[in-house]
């Protein structure tokens, strides 16, 4: 694997020119070492997810050929993809790293939380993820947002300030000119990290192509049974779904984002490869979590809403 200090040779008066995917790459990077040098016990929000494995993969090369200096943290709905959840246990093992996982489930046996009538417990993760980052300590979080997927983190800065209570307030958002980056914050509030910010879903899917890096199947085309709700194709699961009015069919599907299963829909595609998953993103006018999160359709403000009580 190569690293991110690795340069071409020259062998000619050409100007020196970064392509697009190495001018995102050397940002991302500065950003890991920008929080390495800045905070104390930063963590790395990791669910086995496409951006939060590219994520990794570019703390890997931050700090090669040491160790990544941080642990990850994942928040567990309990109604994850089982290909998802089997995928992060063997990269932690494999990059011998600290897994820290707060369990939805945990907090519902203990009824600090309660099950939504829909099903759905992505907006149930808010509550562990701040007890997680509580009992943690960790001054700053990384997490795998970018500025495309969703108008609401659109607004967010790179760096993003959170308050004791782990509420975003847009107001307190700080400038970042040049590309210099303010950790300062008050004893019990955290920062928020994005690497990915300027990086779109197919910057994400070509860098992956590039540097080789190995996915949870679901990503790619594969027969599975599903049914049709809100316009969506969802995984029969204990979480509640199919209704009897809903019925299970067997279709050629892929995942474009995966979260909890009760509001993560697939999309019909028959693209097996990453260079037709490529080409599909290429012709889509439909941003991944605008077609396939139920959780973004509760209202226009959804998103915008769950950040500022804390969440990712």
């Amino acid at each position: 694997m190569t690293t991110a200090t690795d340069s071409p040779v020259r062998t000619d008066d050409t100007p020196f020119a970064l392509s697009h995917l190495d001018a995102l790459e050397a940002e991302s990077v500065h950003i890991f070492r920008e929080v390495a040098g800045e905070f104390e016990r930063p963590v790395i929000l990791f669910s086995g997810g496409k951006d939060s494995i590219v994520m990794l993969h570019l703390a890997l090369k931050a700090f090669a050929p040491a160790p990544v200096p941080f642990a990850l943290l994942h928040v567990d709905t309990g109604h994850n993809f089982p290909e998802v959840i089997a995928y992060r246990d063997r990269v932690a093992a494999e990059h011998n790293l600290r897994l820290h996982v707060a369990s939805v489930q945990d907090f519902i046996d203990r009824g600090v939380l309660r099950e939504r009538p829909d099903g759905t417990r992505n907006p149930l993760q808010t509550v562990p993820l701040l007890d997680a980052i509580e009992k943690g300590r960790f001054d700053a979080v990384f997490g795998g947002g970018r500025r495309d997927e969703e108008k609401a983190r659109a607004k967010e800065r790179v760096f993003s300030l959170r308050d004791e209570f782990g509420a975003w307030d847009p107001r307190r958002q700080r400038p970042e000119l040049w590309s210099l980056y303010n950790g300062r914050h008050a004893v019990g509030e955290h920062v928020r990290v994005f690497p990915l910010s300027n990086w779109t879903e197919l910057d994400v899917w070509q860098y992956i192509e590039r540097e080789g890096i190995e996915l949870p199947e679901i990503y790619y085309a594969h027969e599975r049974d599903v049914f049709a709700r809100n316009g969506m194709w969802l995984t029969a699961g204990e979480w509640g779904g199919p209704k009897d009015t809903e019925p299970v069919e067997r279709r050629l599907i892929r995942y474009r984002t995966v979260g909890d299963m009760s509001c993560t829909g697939a999309v019909d595609s028959d693209a097996t490869t990453i260079e037709a998953v490529i080409a599909e993103i290429a012709a889509s006018r439909l941003t991944e979590r605008g077609a396939t999160r139920a959780d973004d359709k509760l209202s226009e403000a959804a998103m915008e809403d769950r950040k500022r009580e804390g969440y990712f």
